[in-house]
């Protein structure tokens, strides 16, 4: 006879064995997501701009027209609506659109879509849109591509200081809105109060390149590069650079001095920097001779 305690040991082992079966067969099985998750982040300028999509494809179907109606809302991707996020106020097709996050949608037609940015940024579908909370809509011209774009894509492309494009393909089509950054607006305040200030390390070669790259004011991009100079006089590049703001002065002149005096520099600079700068500066020479 099997004493009372091993039959309660017997009878708990043969509870337990279904039982740990049952959990191996119910482990999670992840399945592929029919659209599956996308997200963009691009810095333009100051600002990040992140576009969170789902994004479907065309799988042989009819999209515009078809999957979906010509000038109906539609979310721009697959289930929660697009969100697009600016960390800074930008123009948005040339309206002006605070920092936040938004949801995208758009209302495709043949000839026209529009493009909207609206407050709601949490909203499932386009199926709860509602205009009032739009805080954009921009009119834009579809353009017909040559290649299948199988995949809906959604970009930020066309990357400049001050602005980019938000781009749409899906199927044969694509279409693009302007984003523009109020960069100078924004930074030369800033700039200007830091420069003022009685910081000791300032970056005056930094500087004197945003105001020459971006025409704000060349004499005091000529005065920093050269307070940039005194701290590090055998900085090749920056009198170089220096050469170009004189050029862009019309003083041709001094650019060819500066130019000069680079390429007179370059003896201790690494091999490629030293071709480098003596191609950049032969061609400044050339320029203002």
């Amino acid at each position: 006879m099997i004493p009372n305690r091993s039959l309660v040991s017997l009878l708990l082992a043969s509870l337990l064995l279904p039982a740990s079966a049952l959990l191996a067969q119910a482990a999670p099985v992840k399945f592929p997501d029919a659209s599956p998750k996308g997200k963009v982040t691009q810095r333009v300028g100051i600002t990040d701009i992140e576009i969170e999509y789902s994004r479907p494809g065309v799988k042989g179907r009819t999209i515009f027209g078809g999957l979906e109606a010509w000038d109906k809302v539609w979310r721009t991707g697959a289930n929660q609506a697009t969100k697009v996020t600016f960390s800074t106020s930008v123009k948005f097709g040339g309206q002006d659109v605070a920092a936040g996050t938004y949801s995208l949608h758009t209302i495709p037609s043949q000839t026209e879509w529009t493009v909207i940015l609206n407050s709601d940024s949490g909203q499932w579908g386009s199926y709860s849109y509602d205009q009032a909370k739009d805080v954009a809509r921009v009119k834009v011209a579809p353009v017909k591509l040559a290649d299948l774009v199988e995949t809906l894509t959604i970009d930020v492309n066309d990357i400049r200081d001050e602005s980019a494009t938000l781009n749409i393909a899906w199927e044969k089509t694509r279409v693009s809105v302007k984003i523009e950054i109020p960069l100078v607006a924004t930074l030369v305040p800033q700039i200007e109060a830091l420069m003022a200030s009685g910081e000791e390390k300032k970056p005056y070669f930094q500087a004197a390149m945003f105001y020459f790259t971006h025409n704000v004011d060349l004499k005091k991009a000529l005065a920093w590069m050269d307070e940039g100079l005194k701290a590090q006089p055998d900085a090749f590049y920056m009198v170089y650079r220096k050469g170009l703001i004189l050029e862009k002065m019309g003083d041709k002149a001094g650019a060819l001095a500066a130019a000069k005096q680079s390429l007179q520099m370059l003896d201790k600079a690494p091999p490629s920097l030293k071709d480098e700068y003596t191609r950049l500066n032969e061609a400044l020479i050339a320029r203002v001779k």
